[in-house]
């Protein structure tokens, strides 16, 4: 009986992790659909996800302060400041830099690792402020959202989908 009790305990908590598991894999799934349906289908330059986007950095002209790899998350908004870490077009590429002064319609940016400043940018090439950094995620990302990864946590979910549903059957036959 105490056995029995222990087993329904561990059951019960490995269905709730499960279910966890499952609802964190499935709004990352929903996300990086909508990203790649935003960048690859609709031709966007990047994905707007409730006013906010994020990019890997490349370079290291703002290290230490951001280093290669590392995800920034961007608020997308025209309202920037003098020592805002912002995000901006220059050609073809998104640059992060440090909003250093700004005079009327043109601003002055450079990267905090750099010796020299940027040349001036337009106020409509910002694309917004960085608001958050996540430490050395684009490695995890682009290990997470390889094929390979996502094929096989897939299916590692539904063998445990699987798993729980056949041990739930078995024990309602036995009871």
């Amino acid at each position: 009986m105490m056995q029995e009790k222990a087993r329904n305990a561990i059951n019960k908590m490995c269905g709730i992790i499960l279910n966890i598991l499952l609802v964190v894999v499935s709004i990352i799934l929903i996300i990086g659909i909508y990203y790649v349906a935003q960048i690859k289908i609709c031709n966007n330059e990047y994905a707007n996800l409730f006013g906010y986007t994020f990019f890997e950095v490349a370079t290291g002209s703002m290290s230490p302060t951001i280093n290669v790899g590392d995800v920034v998350i961007v608020k997308i908004t025209k309202e920037v400041y003098e020592d805002d870490i912002i995000v901006y077009k220059d050609g073809e590429n998104f640059i992060t830099h440090r909003l250093i002064s700004k005079d009327d319609d043109k601003l002055i940016t450079k990267g905090d690792a750099n010796n020299t400043e940027d040349n001036p940018i337009e106020e409509s090439d910002v694309l917004g402020k960085v608001v958050n950094t996540i430490p050395h995620i684009g490695i995890w990302r682009k290990a997470i959202l390889s094929p390979e990864v996502i094929g096989l946590v897939g299916i590692l979910v539904l063998i445990l989908i699987a798993s729980f549903i056949y041990t739930s059957k078995t024990e309602e036959k036995n009871d």
